[in-house]
């Protein structure tokens, strides 16, 4: 069974800086690309960034560029996103979610589609 478990989230002040983590268990890391999401009140979740399983290449949405990192630690089977610079904006429930890689060339005009298996999310709060 697919099993992700985000952490780290809590509340900060703007220009603060949080590390989220992702533990997956359950299927085989290395074949799976992983994403986080956010989704604040009141509207839609939206893709924050992702990692390859194949050639650890990334995507970020615009509005953290610059911001956040994401990276991975397969030993630990983790995926971890760095927030730094937060903003008010920034505040929303993150999820993390998995993708098979082989479904990646299929969506590389979307490299937010085609996740699943979503964690229970973390909470997150930037306040001004």
């Amino acid at each position: 069974e697919v099993q992700l478990v985000e952490s780290g989230g809590g509340l900060v002040q703007a220009g603060g800086s949080l590390r989220l983590s992702c533990a997956a268990s359950g299927f085989t890391f290395d074949d799976y690309d992983i994403g986080w999401f956010r989704q604040a009140p009141g509207k839609e979740r939206e893709g924050v960034s992702c990692i390859s399983s194949s050639d650890g290449s990334t995507n970020y949405a615009d509005s953290v560029k610059g911001r956040f990192t994401i990276s991975s630690d397969n030993a630990k089977n983790t995926v971890y996103l760095q927030m730094n610079s937060l903003k008010p904006e920034d505040t929303g429930v993150y999820y993390c979610a998995a993708r098979h890689r082989l479904l990646s060339p299929l969506v590389s005009r979307f490299p937010f589609a085609g996740f699943g298996s979503w964690g229970q999310g973390t909470q997150v709060t930037v306040s001004s």
